[in-house]
């Protein structure tokens, strides 16, 4: 009776921990890049003036509620994007372009360009980020930036953890795109 009394706790602690934005559900656990278990850290909702632009998680190895600590915290990660509007591919990358200026330094900039490069080519491939895509940012050591789009990966790898942890400074750093979004992310309790 204990055991049965335990597995019905955990089960719905899991459920409990879900989030749902937008009408997008996050799901508690996941299995990540390189087959890690990944929990949700938080997921929130990316506006643009008053339009719904896409719903976000941040899938982690364990919750941390600090910047400082996701952005410094080794091992698998997974940024999962699903879009609820479309969105060309120049003006989704464009919007990175500008949250990772907001964030890091010209000199960084001018060092992570050839991988802005690459990923803003990988997107022009795409041509649209569409309503209902799911985006997925996956980081694995050994692996590099992974994205993987409704499911399948797009690209090559692009490698450096400096360069995934400068993408997550995007919603994460210390200018935000959105200060909800970050508090979201981290997550904070609405």
């Amino acid at each position: 009776m204990k055991v049965l009394a335990a597995v019905l706790l955990s089960s719905f602690m899991l459920l409990a921990q879900a989030a749902e934005v937008a009408g997008v559900k996050f799901t508690e656990q996941i299995d990540g890049p390189g087959d890690a278990k990944l929990v949700l850290n938080g997921a929130g909702l990316r506006k643009r003036l008053f339009f719904e632009v896409y719903a976000m998680g941040l899938y982690l190895p364990v919750r941390k509620h600090k910047a400082g600590e996701i952005l410094t915290l080794p091992g698998p990660k997974r940024i999962a994007i699903r879009m609820l509007r479309d969105v060309s591919a120049e003006a989704f990358t464009e919007a990175l372009i500008d949250g990772l200026r907001r964030n890091q330094s010209e000199a960084e900039m001018v060092r992570f360009a050839p991988r802005i490069k690459q990923l803003t080519d990988i997107m022009a491939e795409l041509k649209e980020a569409k309503e209902g895509m799911a985006i997925d940012m996956d980081w694995a050591q050994g692996s590099g930036l992974r994205l993987v789009v409704d499911g399948k990966p797009v690209g090559a790898p692009i490698v450096g953890e400096d360069f995934y942890r400068a993408l997550l400074s995007v919603w994460l750093g210390a200018n935000p795109v959105q200060d909800d979004l970050k508090a979201a992310l981290l997550g904070a309790k609405s």
